[in-house]
């Protein structure tokens, strides 16, 4: 993998900034687990749906970043086969379980603001166990024929990966065969999943803005709106990110190379790093964890 076919000489540049990130990112979100776990008055569904989050962060950033920076650092360019579809099939996997956990995320919220003397009934451990299987499952059979088409190809061209990652079509291009199969499926498959989860996550914001405006306090209203802040915050940057590497790749030749490769890197670390500070910062239960958690 030589991560920027343009910027082989200054790539190496680009770990001041991706290495404070990856130390950010699993940092804030090993605190945040540790202060769910840690605490017992966070041991609740809507922080176990956040310990979700984490957990999913975490193994995102795991696969990608440090191969990068091993590239980056000691010219670690080589990957074995198994080792590329392996780290294909987990960023295939985990980044839509991500979307699947905000989209789950939203309908606790909904619940919470639009009919909030039924959420204890709703909302209980067994509703996140069954959202887990949800999560692992949807996901796992959705995304599962990406790698095994991939694999089936035959590969006889470069062994070179002009990308940072072992990305679905980075990895097809250096086949001989049709990848035609392959980019279909991918675009259908990312767009059934993500898309239909931004599209509900959208409807319950919309369910959940129509609640607070018939609510007749402004004081309960604003208290409404804290509550989803920064679950809102979060989604749309991580939908922005998504759609805005989605479009620069599908953009072709009019945007270098290099921007859709490095899109796509720092959207395997950007919001890992933001989503357990910005409920860190906003939620004062979470907050009062953390000073606990270092108080000892």
């Amino acid at each position: 993998m030589i991560c920027f076919p343009g910027m082989q000489d200054t790539q190496h540049w680009l770990s001041i900034v991706l290495a404070p990130l990856l130390v950010l990112a699993l940092g804030a979100n090993f605190v945040l687990l540790l202060t769910i776990l840690q605490e017992a008055s966070l041991h609740e569904p809507m922080y176990y749906l956040l310990a979700i989050l984490s957990t999913l962060d975490v193994i995102l950033c795991l696969t990608v970043i440090p191969k990068v920076l091993l590239i980056f650092w000691f010219n670690m360019k080589p990957i074995s086969f198994a080792g590329c579809f392996l780290q294909m099939f987990i960023m295939n996997t985990f980044l839509p379980m991500e979307s699947s956990t905000f989209l789950v995320m939203a309908y606790d919220r909904y619940v919470a603001i639009c009919h909030p003397l039924r959420y204890l009934s709703i909302i209980t451990e067994q509703f996140v166990i069954n959202a887990v299987i949800f999560i692992v499952f949807r996901n796992l059979l959705a995304t599962l024929p990406t790698p095994v088409l991939a694999a089936r190809l035959n590969y006889c061209a470069s062994n070179v990966v002009e990308n940072c990652i072992c990305a679905n079509i980075s990895v097809a291009k250096l086949s001989c065969g049709d990848i035609h199969l392959n980019k279909l499926y991918q675009f259908v498959s990312v767009w059934c999943l993500l898309g239909s989860d931004l599209v509900l996550i959208l409807l319950s914001y919309c369910f959940i803005l129509r609640a607070v405006m018939h609510l007749q306090s402004a004081g309960a209203a604003t208290k409404a709106l804290s509550t989803c802040g920064s679950h809102l915050i979060l989604i749309l940057f991580f939908y922005t990110l998504l759609l805005v590497f989605i479009f620069t790749n599908k953009a072709g030749k009019k945007v270098p190379s290099e921007v859709p490769i490095l899109l796509n890197v720092l959207h395997h670390l950007i919001p890992p790093a933001l989503n357990p500070i910005v409920y860190g910062v906003r939620t004062q239960e979470i907050k009062q964890g953390i000073i606990k958690l270092f108080k000892y």
